[in-house]
């Protein structure tokens, strides 16, 4: 199952493409023509860049996995994964980043699901509730990511748990 989730997701990055805009620079009729990118990365803007990454081969056994969405979800669009309480990946800010989880505790108490991941750049939350009515561990909830400046993104997430 996870080689179809790997492959399927593999398929949809080269499917794909991120449209750009583009300015054209006006120049003499016999000349060629200059297009210039204008698609510009500004990291340091206040705001925290969550892009969508594969499943983390590093992940072989028992893990959690989540996406914005359900459609994410079914498209295997993840934004976060874990490897059952070792290490938290993500794409931030366009890098693919390994965590420590600092705490988890996956169903303890109520059917709610907690983690605490903490690095030197950003302090991430992920709070969930078992969806009722299904059989496999689903979870709706909450992705907070915290940057030292003070900046804070809250997302809703969508994703499972499990073996």
């Amino acid at each position: 199952m996870k080689y179809l989730i790997i492959f399927f997701s593999a398929f949809l990055l080269v499917a794909c493409k991120k449209e750009q805009q583009t300015t054209q620079i006006s120049a003499p009729a016999d000349s060629a023509k200059i297009v210039q990118d204008t698609v510009a990365t500004d990291i340091s803007s206040g705001k925290i860049a969550v892009d969508t990454f594969p499943f983390p081969t590093e992940i072989k056994e028992c893990s959690c996995y989540f996406a914005k969405s359900k459609a994410d979800f079914l498209a295997e669009k993840y934004i976060y994964a874990d490897d059952a309480g070792k290490t938290a990946y993500m794409k931030l800010d366009g890098k693919r980043i390994a965590m420590n989880l600092i705490s988890s505790n996956d169903m303890e108490a109520d059917e709610e699901l907690s983690k605490e991941i903490e690095n030197d750049d950003y302090k991430i939350s992920v709070k969930g509730k078992k969806i009722k009515g299904e059989e496999a561990l689903l979870f709706e909830g909450t992705l907070t990511i915290e940057k030292p400046d003070g900046t804070i993104v809250k997302m809703p997430i969508y994703g499972e748990c499990g073996c």
